[in-house]
């Protein structure tokens, strides 16, 4: 056996044994384990890095490429030189306690194994064989394991403050990786600061995808994806071009965890007068809102959300959010493209003068154009439906009307998905209980954190009607002509998603006939839509209950039309046609 081939098996046995390491790093922090167990899973934890070293070193010394300054080599040196810091204070601690010191608590020495396993796991080919898994099953597939795997890390005795069921861990974990918010438990007395990052970790994967967490690891450190691959998610997100897959899962990537950043950083500075909450605890409270506000998850670390007294008058906090989960709503696709227009808008205006610069027609994208004027109008609705509705009501409070009009503009926004309440949903009107009905089915926009049947979708059938309306047979809008695939897919995720909010109101109303209907109506539809907001109906629900909820929840984050295409392979196209017949409707 030659260098390259042990190397290799040194790489494939350092796969293995991190993997095994991150497990035991998860039991290690959920369960109270003895401390004679805690030490062997330390020097473990201390294998598994001693091997990462050894794989690094052996990657520059048996491959055949010059050694280069790239990204990848830096990012091998900072994190080799960060552990290599952690290990020198975490030795010098051992040394100083005489040796004696407890290990429970090494949460550094868990993140390097974590790190370990991720650049070690990324450094290998990914690929999805098309062959094995249909794209729409895989993207499917990988929800419901985040799924399961959050439920039971939420189940571990270190992650709540008293022992949860598997039917409330897997609603909760159900709601956090669909980023919904509906919760059967309180986030923040039930779950300790190790439950909350958990459900924040499972919001983050649950707005972005696994997927594009998977295939950009895999692009940063082996500087490409395969064609399987980009065809796959090409296909799994409706990305027109292969070529736009890896630089738009960047995008992503970049835009989220710059809004995030800053988004935590201003709504850090908008709760620094709270009582009682150190700067630690702001911190904590800032991100995992960033965090929950971007993937349009709803969900708090307050047990009244953000209608604690000491927020809901926070209105600068409600501006912060309400724009946070707006342009996470909007859709990946069309915030990158909205982003290059105005850096293009930018550039000309600066450099008016250079040819460099000239016109450039249909910048902006036909989606980018349909989905802002829907998502502005859908706003604008819905503030003046709120402020109508609730002015006397549930805004009666506010005693400015610069304070009822940021309130009432955060309520019609959060319907969209975001599922934030900064008012009592119990005490609204049935107008605008109808008004948010209506918003959360259509939620948000394509590509997005949101749910719902989407903004687009909307648009399209309004259009459509439209041009029926006006004799006309074909759908025209800023002089292009909207492809007959669209128009089917979208009258298509219409109806399906009545379907499956009608089973559910079906299900729960049958095992649960004392509930108001209304409120089952209306949770169902916050549930499909990946909302969150309810009218303080969750924690009534029983046991079969949350398990509709929970389905519904799944079904309407990865869209029913996907789960009917994942059932039913493609059939091959003939190169034939029937005759066309007109079908009496009306």
């Amino acid at each position: 056996m030659n260098a390259a081939a042990r190397y290799r098996l040194l790489n494939n046995f350092t796969i293995l044994i991190s993997v095994i390491g991150v497990a035991i790093a998860l039991l290690d922090s959920g369960f109270t384990l003895p401390t004679w167990l805690q030490q062997i899973f330390h020097i473990f934890y201390l294998v598994i890095i001693f091997l990462s070293f050894m794989v690094t070193a052996g990657r520059y010394i048996y491959t055949k490429k010059p050694l280069t300054l790239n990204k990848v080599a830096i990012f091998d040196a900072l994190t080799s030189i960060a552990i290599i810091i952690l290990l020198t204070a975490h030795f010098t601690d051992l040394v100083r306690s005489g040796l004696s010191a407890a290990v429970d608590g090494f949460v550094a020495i868990k993140i390097a194994v974590f790190v370990t396993f991720v650049r070690e796991l990324s450094d290998h080919n990914f690929n999805l064989n098309r062959t094995f898994l249909h794209p729409a099953q895989f993207f499917i597939l990988s929800f419901l394991v985040v799924v399961l795997v959050g439920a039971l890390l939420l189940m571990m005795p270190n992650a709540t403050t008293q022992p949860l069921s598997f039917v409330d861990a897997l609603f909760t974990a159900t709601s956090a990786v669909c980023v919904t918010g509906l919760i059967v438990v309180d986030t923040a007395t039930y779950f300790t600061t190790f439950g909350q990052v958990i459900i924040m970790g499972l919001i983050q994967i649950g707005g972005l995808g696994i997927l594009t967490f998977v295939t950009y690891f895999s692009y940063f450190f082996k500087g490409g994806v395969s064609y399987e691959t980009q065809a796959s998610i090409s296909e799994m997100s409706y990305m027109r071009g292969m070529g736009n897959v890896v630089s738009t899962l960047k995008s992503i990537l970049y835009v989220t965890f710059a809004v995030e950043a800053v988004a935590a950083a201003l709504i850090y500075i908008s709760i620094y007068d709270i009582p009682n909450m150190d700067w630690s605890e702001q911190l904590f409270f800032s991100v995992f809102h960033a965090i929950s506000a971007f993937c349009n998850a709803g969900f708090s670390t307050f047990s009244a959300g953000l209608y604690d007294d000491s927020l809901r008058f926070n209105y600068s906090l409600q501006l912060i959010l309400a724009l946070t989960f707006i342009f996470g709503g909007m859709g990946f696709t069309i915030v990158v493209n909205v982003l290059r227009y105005l850096r293009y808008r930018a550039q000309r205006l600066i450099n008016r003068h250079d040819q460099r610069y000239t016109y450039q027609p249909w910048l902006l994208n036909i989606n980018s154009r349909i989905t802002l004027i829907t998502t502005g109008a859908l706003l604008l609705v819905g503030l003046i439906g709120v402020m109508i509705f609730e002015y006397n009501n549930v805004l009666a409070d506010h005693t400015s009307f610069l304070g009822k009009l940021i309130t009432g503009f955060f309520t019609a926004a959060t319907p969209r998905t975001a599922g934030f309440n900064v008012i009592d949903m119990g005490e609204l009107t049935f107008p605008t209980v109808m008004l948010t009905i209506f918003l959360m089915w259509i939620g948000a926009s394509p590509n997005s954190t949101g749910g719902g049947i989407k903004t687009s979708t909307f648009a399209i059938a309004l259009l459509n009607t439209l041009s029926l309306a006006r004799g006309q047979t074909k759908i025209e809008v800023f002089k292009r002509e909207i492809a007959e695939i669209s128009v089917r897919r979208a009258f298509s995720i219409m109806w399906l998603s009545l379907l499956v909010i009608g089973t559910g109101v079906t299900l729960i109303s049958y095992d649960q006939p004392e509930l108001d209907l209304i409120k089952v109506v209306f949770e169902c539809f916050s549930a499909y839509s990946t909302v969150g907001l309810s009218l303080n109906l969750t924690a009534d629900l029983s046991d079969f209950s949350k398990i509709v909820v929970s389905v519904i929840m799944f079904v309407g984050r990865v869209s029913m039309l996907t789960i009917f295409i994942a059932l039913l392979k493609n059939m091959r196209q003939r190169n034939y046609r029937y005759p066309t017949e007109e079908i009496t409707i009306n």
